[in-house]
């Protein structure tokens, strides 16, 4: 068993989902979340592991008296015409060995193994089973096929042990061990075999005829001839319920255009086709609104909405359509806070942090409700969501109806602030809450200088640069909109800015830079951070503290990773594999690199992005949520963290958020532009993309490698502006 203190690993393990469904399992198949250090292993619908275990075991079998006829499936007992297959030979079941496993598209794998005591006593093996596994919505599905190049017939036994615990998945991420799993019954009609548990909120199906159902073993077990050359199909269905679930699949219907891009350096088109597969599997809807589509934030442990990390992806996402923005909107306004409530964080006005279908208690404190709004960011990122979906193309009709939302979101940023002393900040009220409220959540997330950890209440450095931003898109959609108080939220930013140029500054041997953040006595948190890197991209910072901000990015004790790291690798705290004081996130770097393109520093930027494409191939382009902080001179590929979510919304959106960077593309569609800032030469050679999306329309361009455009092919209505200098 894990021990309470440590979550399980998660690294290694072959994950296919469609949410709100998941499947984490060894690279073999298998699963076992009883196995040591395996208690995530599972499949799970809706925050409930509804299947801990999914064995397949092969054991050579007699042939069956007078022959088989075919290759048909022969049950065993009495359709086999013996008494059981596990009473006829005394043989153990053994396993299948693993020697390939793959993703095949969305909610779909590969697996290959090889059956060594079965077939010719030759050094080729001839016996070989492949696994076809496919998610969709409450269903796995999984085509077992047996293929055989022996000489002679091969007689086998095929079993498949299934059962379900029925945990939540609170209690797997705690290192809980797993339950007794649930009492199953069986079935046996027309060819078709069934195990059912959980009250039938959980059914497994052999379609394939012959399969004899065990419930006191709960197995399923089938008995097979396959002959010289020919092949053999199984069939396995697991069907999975949750009517309690707060959160349901997505609409089937498309919710973004898919790009084609093609450069000079391949590993960006490989990125973003399988960043695109992820985040089409990682679609999801409450069951409240099942037409809004939001992206769930990650696989396992946030597989649900998550306001921050849902509105970061959908914004990220913003050059491939506005439709996942709207839905995402939508989403959050309507669960946005009304009332006060310490407990669950709550203030009229605020954007919640994430959603449960009951209390989340991680076993070590953490204790939040079903609805939990602890998080200091997801408001003013709502309203910057809002604005970039509004120059991105949406239309004035689907924005209308969010305006009392942007008014109230606008009117917590107010009373944040004046609570703050100037600044937005925030606490845990409950004491069984988030310690941090900013991104960087965890417990030992801020830090001075020296590594000694700084207390709560905290104004982190990047938030008062989403407030400025927010004031500014909230003011300029007031005007568009003819609502009152635009001037208003210009002078709140303009004085932001002030107070904060007055209060984060800092400066050590290396020169100057922002503060990570400001504790409850005014005392600069002064560790050197990533935080930073998030000020460039919302105009709170002017031209010379930008440069300044980018040079520190650029410092090898900041950028010589694979990314860029979260805390200066000479700052006390620093940790290649601490959660947010060392590690690569590819969604802050993305942030970062979207910042240093804006502002023009264009050779910052193409250092991050190539760090993040030497890492993509190691994880086989399926971007975790992080990973080690260690130079690239030092490992020859980037060290995982184990326990990091992967899929994930934000990490598989960043790769869209460094193509966009690459083109220079900055649309304004309610002032008919599209303006495109220079990007000097490109990391990935030439470029060309195909299929984005502005205006609702198609939008293609094609760079050289020195960054100048090509081609171009605007939406009609769209004046495309070419700049020789960045745009502030």
């Amino acid at each position: 068993m894990t021990s309470p203190e440590r979550q399980p690993l998660l690294h290694d393990l072959s994950v296919t989902l469609a949410a709100p469904t998941v499947i984490l399992s060894r690279p073999d198949g298998n699963l076992d979340a009883a196995a040591p250090g395996a208690a995530v292993q599972g499949l799970f619908h809706a925050d409930v592991r509804a299947v801990s275990l999914l064995r397949v075991t092969l054991r050579p079998e007699h042939a069956p008296v007078g022959g088989h006829p075919g290759n048909a499936p022969a049950a065993a007992g009495a359709e086999g015409g013996g008494t059981g297959a596990d009473e006829r030979v005394s043989a153990d079941w053994m396993p299948v060995v693993s020697v390939m496993h793959a993703t095949d598209g969305p909610g779909r794998s590969r697996f290959v193994g090889l059956a060594q005591a079965l077939g010719d006593a030759v050094p080729d093996p001839t016996v070989r089973v492949d696994r076809r596994r496919t998610v969709t919505p409450g269903r796995l599905t999984e085509q077992l096929t047996v293929r055989s190049t022996a000489t002679t017939p091969v007689h086998l036994a095929v079993r498949v042990e299934v059962a379900g615990d029925l945990v939540t998945l609170g209690h797997t991420k705690a290192g809980l061990a797993p339950r007794s799993p649930a009492k199953p019954t069986s079935e046996l009609s027309s060819g078709t075999s069934v195990l059912r548990w959980g009250n039938g909120a959980v059914a497994v199906t052999a379609s394939a005829p012959g399969a004899t159902p065990d419930a006191e073993r709960s197995t399923l077990t089938w008995t097979l001839t396959v002959k010289p050359g020919e092949n053999v199909d199984l069939h396995l269905a697991v069907e999975a319920s949750e009517p309690g679930a707060v959160i349901t699949a997505a609409s089937s219907r498309p919710t973004w255009q898919r790009p084609d891009v093609i450069a000079d350096d391949r590993r960006l088109h490989a990125l973003v086709a399988q960043s695109l597969d992820d985040l089409h599997s990682l679609r999801m809807a409450t069951a409240e609104s099942p037409g809004d589509t939001f992206l769930a934030a990650g696989v396992p442990w946030f597989f649900t909405l998550f306001g921050r990390d849902s509105l970061w992806a959908a914004r990220m996402l913003l050059p491939l359509g506005t439709d996942l923005a709207l839905g995402t909107l939508r989403t959050l306004a309507a669960q946005q806070g009304t009332r006060t409530d310490p407990a669950a964080e709550e203030e009229p006005g605020k954007i919640l942090h994430e959603v449960r279908r009951g209390v989340f208690d991680d076993g070590m404190g953490l204790r939040l409700p079903p609805v939990y709004y602890g998080t200091v960011d997801a408001t003013p990122l709502w309203i910057c969501l809002l604005h970039d979906a509004w120059r991105w193309g949406l239309p004035a009709a689907d924005i209308e109806p969010l305006l009392p939302a942007l008014t109230a979101a606008l009117g917590w940023i107010d009373a944040a602030a004046r609570a703050g002393d100037g600044f937005l900040s925030y606490i845990d009220h409950s004491g069984t809450g988030l310690a941090n409220q900013g991104w960087k959540d965890s417990g030992d997330a801020a830090r001075y200088a020296d590594g000694s950890l700084a207390q709560a209440p905290l104004a982190l450095a990047e938030v008062q640069g989403y407030a400025y931003e927010a004031a500014l898109a909230g003011a300029a959609l007031l005007d568009a909109f003819t609502l009152p108080d635009g001037e208003h939220w210009r002078t709140f930013a303009a004085d932001l800015a002030d107070r904060f140029r007055n209060r984060f500054w800092i400066s050590d041997q290396q020169g100057p830079y922002p503060a990570m953040a400001l504790d409850g006595s005014g005392r600069p948190v002064d560790a050197v951070t990533s935080n930073m890197g998030h000020l460039l991209a919302t105009g709170i910072l002017n031209a010379e503290e930008t440069s300044a901000v980018a040079a520190r990015l650029a410092a090898p004790d900041m950028s010589d990773a694979y990314g860029l790291r979260t805390m200066s690798s000479n700052s006390g705290g620093y940790g290649p594999l601490r959660y947010h004081c060392g590690t690569v996130w590819p969604h802050d770097t993305a942030i970062a690199v979207t910042g240093l393109a804006r502002s023009g520093h264009p050779q910052a930027a193409a250092r991050l992005i190539e760090g993040i494409l030497d890492a993509a191939p190691a994880f086989d382009y399926r971007l975790p949520e992080l990973w080690g902080g260690d130079a690239r001179t030092d490992t020859p590929a980037p060290v995982p963290y184990p326990a990091a979510c992967r899929p994930q919304a934000w990490s598989a959106a960043s790769a869209i958020a460094l193509m966009t960077a690459l083109t220079g593309l900055d649309p304004d569609v309610p002032a008919g532009r599209l303006h495109r800032r220079p990007t000097g030469p490109l990391p990935v050679g030439a470029l060309t993309i195909t299929g984005l999306t502005v205006a609702g329309e198609h939008l293609d361009i094609t760079l050289a490698s020195d960054g100048r455009i090509d081609s171009v092919s605007a939406p009609a209505g769209l004046i495309v502006e070419e700049h020789t200098a960045p745009r502030s």
